[in-house]
Order: structure tokens, then sequence, then C-alpha cells
């Protein structure tokens, strides 16, 4: 990963930002405003409810033929976004698996104090209680095509919809737990979407310790998401699905990116599904990192005390970081 310094280059893109919307004057930044709550209906999603009162978050929830219900998303606008007239790079960030866990996640943790005065857009969209952020091999409760659904459908949507900057420099993705899987995931099986990846106790490595994660994975889908069916195939895995999502076995989709990684030294004895879990995060992250440093990747890591939870102040410290990479508002 390059380090980013601004150049004269991104300073003039980064005024675009700001000129290329008000060179109308302040008719065109009006019409600007007006038209972010223009939100319709594009690339396999229609809206089936919406809301839009709040000043900073919007709620939608979708039809979709990706996802067997109707998946929601909170798209956090930055201070000022309706008068600014300003593009913004966005931030794509991913909640837990879990019966608890879904799009308003990140809000009931206080994101909107997190983001408070930085030039970010944040998409947190459903990603079903044990979805993987994958297309599953098998569901018998009809579809649950994460993957289709948060690439082909709503990414798309996002820079549609709202004044975004689409393209590599504009985008960063992020995630707690499986959502930090599904970051690393992604960025990697679709390198030119986005410049920073971010993953807060997201396993690393499906492969080591006989597949644990795999089955994990497997085991918590068919449970709570799929019927029976699993993301990866039972008791035969789809090897090339696993080779393709596996962090550790793509290090080079990870170059020239913004690479973040944090991982628990300590989790609650006590705690059976905290210790598998956070246990099994960091040994995958040392993992991740042992070949990113092979390969000549700079990343950026942190190990802390405590075990598979959120932690708000290097939640920040990423966005911090995100903002510095990404293109300017």
């Amino acid at each position: 990963m390059s380090t980013h310094h601004p150049t004269r280059r991104n300073v003039m893109r980064a005024a675009a930002g700001l000129t290329a919307a008000t060179a109308l004057g302040a008719g065109g930044v009006l019409a600007s405003a007006a038209a972010a709550h223009a939100v319709g209906d594009g690339f396999g999603l229609r809206i089936v409810d919406r809301g839009e009162a709040d000043p900073r978050m919007r709620y939608y929830r979708f039809a979709t033929s990706a996802i067997g219900w109707n998946p929601g998303v909170n798209v956090l606008l930055p201070d000022g976004y309706h008068t600014s007239g300003r593009r913004y790079p966005v931030l794509y960030l991913f909640h837990g698996g879990g019966t608890d866990q879904d799009f308003i996640t990140f809000d009931r943790m206080g994101i909107r104090a997190w983001t408070a005065g930085k030039p970010l857009i944040v998409v947190m969209p459903d990603g079903g209680h044990a979805g993987w952020y994958s297309n599953p091999v098998g569901s018998n409760v009809g579809p649950r095509n994460w993957e289709t659904f948060h690439i082909a459908q709503l990414l798309p949507w996002i820079d549609a919809n709202f004044r975004t900057y689409a393209e590599y420099d504009g985008r960063a993705v992020s995630g707690f737990s499986m959502g930090g899987f599904g970051a690393l995931k992604y960025a990697a099986k679709y390198y030119g979407h986005f410049a920073s990846v971010s993953s807060h106790s997201g396993p690393a490595s499906l492969r080591r310790d006989g597949g644990l994660v795999v089955h994990w994975a497997n085991l918590s889908s068919a449970a709570v998401e799929l019927g029976g069916g699993t993301v990866y195939g039972a008791p035969l895995w789809d090897e090339a699905r696993v080779s393709a999502d596996n962090p550790v076995q793509r290090v080079e989709s990870y170059r020239h990116k913004r690479v973040f990684l944090v991982a628990g030294t300590s989790p609650d004895p006590v705690n059976w599904f905290d210790t598998v879990n956070e246990t099994q995060v960091l040994a995958g992250q040392r993992e991740f990192r042992s070949v990113l440093g092979s390969a000549g990747i700079p990343h950026e890591w942190h190990e802390v005390p405590g075990g598979h939870f959120v932690r708000p102040d290097l939640f920040r410290r990423d966005l911090d970081g995100i903002v510095a990479r990404l293109r300017k508002a």
C-alpha cells in the first residue's frame, strides 16, 4: 500500500468536489440539494419503505430478487450535505453476525457522534444475521445473495442517488466481526471498488485450524440464515469459493490499499463464544499480517486487551484514517 500524500493534482481534484457543484452559483447548489431528495428505484432495487426526515440519517428498505425478504440500509450523510453542493467519499460499514445485528447496529452504537464533522457518507446495509457477505452455495429459505445485493445493486444505487465519488479513491469498506470479514473479502474480490479496508475483530484466515472459520460460517448460516443451507457447502466445501474469499490467499489484492486491522488479545475466559471468536480472529489476523509483511504491503494493526466487541476509540481512529486516504469532499 503506497502512503497517500496530498499532491497538487489531488488538491485540484478535491477543490473540484466543491466547484463542480457550485459553478452554477447558488441556484446550482439549491438544485443539487433538492435533487438529493429524489431518491428512486434502480439496479434491481425497488424502495418499499423510507425515512428521510432526519437531516443526516436516511433509511430505505428494498424489494430485491437477490434477497427473499426486504433488506434495509441506513445512509448517514455528513453535516451540511444538503446545502454544500459537494461530492463526498463513501464508507460502506458492515455489521457482525447474530440475531440482534442489522443495518441499525452502528446507529445504536453511536456512529452519528463518531462521524460528526467528518466529510464522509457512511452506508450501513443489512447483511443477514449469518449471511457472511456471500452468495451461499445453498439456501432452503429462498434467495440470500448478500454479495449480489451489496456489490451489484446497492453500491451503484448509492452512487446514482447521492453525491459520491464513484471511483476507487472515493470508497472505503469496514466492518466488525462477520462484517470485518466481509470488508476484507469485498476489498480483495472487487479490487477496483475500495481504496481502504478495515477489519475490527474480523477473521482473516478461512483455512487455518482445519478450516474452523469455514465450519463456523456453514453452521451459523445453516442455523439462522439458510434453513439448513450453507455458505460454502457441507460436508464438502466449494473449494474455489473458499479460496476466492480467503484474505490470506488474496494478499496481492491488498496492495496499494490502506489496510487497518484490530484484534483483541484477552477474550473472556468464561464466555465460550467470546473466547473461540477472538482467539481465532487474533490468530488469523496475525497470519494475514505475516503474509502482508512478506509481500511488502504496509498495514496498520492494533492488538488490544479484551475480546470480541466493538472498540469506539479504534473506530474513530479508523474513520480519521479513512478520511485521510480517500478523495476529499
